[in-house]
């Protein structure tokens, strides 16, 4: 039996945790690791590496654009980071391909109330990592990015309920429809292109 948990009312909290961000080699990646992050559920983005100050900025426009509270955090120190983390009580999920696959795993993950700490890695992962999640689950095992694992892993974590998630707050909204855009601006008439 499986338990959706999106939105205020979902009794656990899901942080992304981006292991070794490169400053312009990883920049792109980065932020769009944390823009499915933030649009497919989770609470917040926590990357270690180099600090990019521009990630950060890009993430609260995001929020002040479409709405939303995800932020992003920087640590500096990965291993104090994720003990801090694992003290707190957060079960770390670590996605990798050489981990269990992710429909065996996620029932047990489910099954645990506790508030998740989902590692991503993009240089070589230590084995300290491994060692240190809960769980190491992979969506293939085959080679792929870290965004499309994260995103897939979100939807098997909240059982697709998180693409119903409305934003409170921002300034623009889409209106779906089939052909063409409609974009609702806070306190502007719609536009339609």
């Amino acid at each position: 039996m499986r338990r959706a948990c999106v939105g205020r009312s979902r009794p656990m909290k899901v942080f992304v945790f981006r292991l070794g961000h490169r400053y312009v080699r990883d920049d792109r990646t980065t932020t769009h690791l944390f823009l499915a992050a933030r649009a497919l559920g989770a609470d917040a983005g926590v990357y270690c590496g180099q600090r990019d100050q521009g990630l950060e900025q890009a993430i609260r426009k995001v929020n002040e654009s479409w709405g939303g509270t995800f932020e992003v955090r920087y640590a500096k120190d990965w291993r104090l980071s994720l003990k801090e983390y694992k003290d707190n009580g957060l079960e770390m999920i670590h996605l990798t391909m050489y981990g269990m696959p992710v429909k065996e795993a996620i029932e047990k993950i489910l099954f645990s109330p506790k508030d998740k700490l989902i590692i991503v890695g993009g240089a070589k992962v230590p084995k300290e990592v491994y060692l240190l999640a809960d769980w190491n689950v992979s969506v293939t095992n085959q080679p792929h990015s870290e965004v499309s694992a994260l995103s897939v892993f979100l939807h098997e974590l909240f059982g697709g309920e998180e693409l119903l998630r409305s934003f409170e707050g921002g300034k623009l909204k889409i209106l779906p429809q089939e052909r063409g855009k409609r974009v609702l601006r806070r306190n502007e008439p719609l536009t339609e292109k």
